[in-house]
């Protein structure tokens, strides 16, 4: 956890995190929910962190402050953000990618396990890079089979091949980014069955992490039982939570968060922000209780959450506040990076600030050069939201002598968002030319400029050709060829992937995927399939968002059909709706009456 309290230093003083959460809570207009998971606890010891003695948080003037910052704006806000769950955030989010909160997930468990030394950095530790072109180890993983792994393991080893924590790290973050869980599963299994590994706190938690990516969360938590009584550590948990992050279901995290802090473990700045994370995306209106919360139990904000509230802000379309949040990043030594400085960009593209806009990549660019090519990657896509093609060449020349395949991946997004196809076809030619083998990562984005502008037969060869090359196809695979199909009117089509992915056992899809097709039925008025693809979420404990609840009771308004016990279905599912949703219900309600009549006459 050594680079986790790292980054959460970043700050001067002890009073930077109570400045963030004024900050940021000043203009949320969000009041206090009196959670029971965000009380206030007397703190017994000096351990830097909470003990488990609860009292309420109204007792502390500063709580106080804060909560009377967080009502100055009023009431409205609140719907704001209760009710920004629906189509309206959906077009938002496809608008400003989530990449970065994205990123963090996928990659989430390597900060925990310290197979990555910071939270903002997903490429591998620097120690690694250069050191092997291919590594041994992982070569000889990536070619065994999955019978014959552990055979190959212990020739390995009588062969008298180095078998240390770098090595085993780089393997495993090898097989994590192409996403290879069950054979980094039957790896580390093999790892703890033949004690080649002395395993402490860390190791047993990536073991939980890769038990939870192939055979699910709850199996994942009965893994806890066995693991020895030393070493059940906040580590430990905080994967379990990242993996209930991932799947979307609040209560389990929210257990999970209660379970860190009831067993005096301390409440690191990571775990703060994976439930920030989960928030975010389903339950804003908690989010003022949770930097209460940070604030009272000295959590110092990382990079990363200063982020995520810059991210927030420019979702709400709060403008001022996203630049009072960069303001106090600056006042308090911390510079915004390329990802922050994109994001800024990105909201104020999105919020038709053009000026501000430019002036934020001007800026970007200006620090970028040969030596420091960071910012490309960003800028590409950036300027051709801005409808810029005469920027985007510019940038590309830069680029284009030995271009890195994430620059090749941005080029092919911003000609693909400029309607520039032959051009992206152009550079994917080349990509391959220069990289005889790319994995499906690099496909999809190509994928998703043909859903974007309904080329469905050239989206059709595109999978095909994936296929034959033998790219993995996963999740971002199938949501690409979801969206291709549903663009291209053939819903059904896109439906039965997702059926055949769940039958075949062959992954978990994407809680977008689903979004995607329950919006289209929606759309259409057919409450059956709305109903059955609502059912499939809870199913794959997609269980966190309000938007489906919200496309659901879209369907029943498009078909002038009551929707008999929505409200207490929300109920018994934990949710509540904002204004803008009972306004939605009421208008659904006045169906029941003409169903009535026309039932009677």
């Amino acid at each position: 956890m050594l680079a986790l309290r790292r980054a959460a230093n970043i700050t001067r003083s002890p009073s930077t995190h109570r400045f963030v959460a004024r900050a940021f809570c000043a203009n949320l207009g969000v009041k206090n929910s009196n959670l029971k998971h965000f009380t206030e606890r007397a703190s017994h010891t000096d351990r830097g962190h909470a003990s488990t003695n609860h009292f309420p948080c109204g007792r502390s003037a500063t709580c106080l402050a804060i909560r009377n910052l967080c009502s100055q704006s009023g009431a409205n806000t609140v719907d704001k953000f209760a009710d920004n769950e629906g189509n309206k955030q959906l077009l938002i989010e496809q608008e400003i990618p989530d990449d970065e909160s994205e990123a963090d997930e996928a990659e989430a468990v390597d900060n925990v396990l310290r197979v990555s030394n910071d939270e903002t950095d997903f490429s591998i530790s620097k120690k690694f890079e250069g050191k092997y072109l291919k590594p041994p180890l992982f070569k000889v993983i990536m070619e065994a089979s999955w019978e014959s792994l552990s055979t190959v393991l212990n020739i390995w080893v009588e062969e008298g091949n180095s078998l240390g924590r770098d090595e085993i790290s780089v393997a495993l973050h090898g097989l994590r980014k192409r996403q290879l869980y069950g054979k980094a599963l039957q790896f580390v299994e093999w790892l703890e069955t033949t004690k080649r590994l002395n395993f402490v706190d860390h190791d047993y938690a990536y073991h939980l992490d890769l038990i939870a990516k192939v055979h699910g969360v709850e199996k994942a938590e009965r893994y806890i039982r066995r693991i020895p009584e030393s070493f059940k550590t906040e580590a430990i948990y905080e994967a379990l939570l990242t993996n209930y992050v991932s799947t979307n279901n609040i209560k389990k995290a929210e257990e999970v968060f209660n379970k860190i802090r009831d067993l005096s473990l301390p409440v690191t700045i990571f775990s703060c922000n994976r439930l920030l994370l989960l928030y975010k995306r389903h339950r804003r209106n908690k989010i003022a209780d949770l930097l209460t919360m940070m604030e009272k139990e000295n959590v110092k904000p990382s990079l990363f959450t200063y982020k995520l509230l810059i991210d927030l802000k420019g979702r709400s379309h709060d403008i001022a506040g996203m630049e009072n949040i960069i303001e106090t990043m600056k006042m308090n030594g911390v510079e915004p990076d390329v990802a922050a400085r994109a994001l800024v960009a990105s909201h104020y593209i999105v919020g038709g600030l053009n000026d501000k806009a430019e002036k934020t990549l001007k800026e970007m660019e200006g620090e970028a050069d040969s030596n420091n090519r960071n910012a490309f990657k960003s800028l590409l896509p950036l300027y051709a939201a801005l409808g810029r093609a005469d920027d985007v060449k510019r940038i590309w020349k830069l680029c284009e002598e030995n271009p890195t395949l994430d620059e090749f991946s941005a080029v092919i997004e911003a000609w693909g968002k400029l309607g520039h196809v032959e051009e992206v076809e152009n550079a994917f030619v080349t990509m391959l030319k220069r990289h005889k083998k790319v994995s499906s990562v690099y496909y999809n984005v190509l994928l998703n400029v043909y859903a974007n502008h309904k080329l469905l037969t050239k989206g059709k060869e595109l999978a095909k050709r994936m296929g034959e090359n033998g790219c993995r196809i996963g999740p971002l695979t199938w949501d690409a060829l979801v969206k291709l199909y549903v663009k291209a009117g053939e819903v059904e089509k896109a439906e039965s992937i997702l059926q055949k992915v769940v039958q075949g056992k062959k992954g978990r899809p994407l809680y977008g995927s689903y979004v995607t097709i329950l919006e289209e039925y929606a759309k259409r008025g057919d409450i059956h399939n709305s109903e059955k693809i609502f059912r499939c979420m809870k199913m794959m404990d997609y269980l966190g968002g309000m938007a489906q609840y919200k496309l659901l009771l879209e369907a029943y308004k498009k078909a002038e059909k009551p929707a008999y016990g929505f409200r207490e279905r929300m109920r018994s599912d934990n949710m509540y709706p904002g204004k803008q949703m009972l306004t939605q219900l009421e208008e659904v309600d006045a169906f029941k009456k003409r169903y009535i009549s026309e039932s009677i006459g």
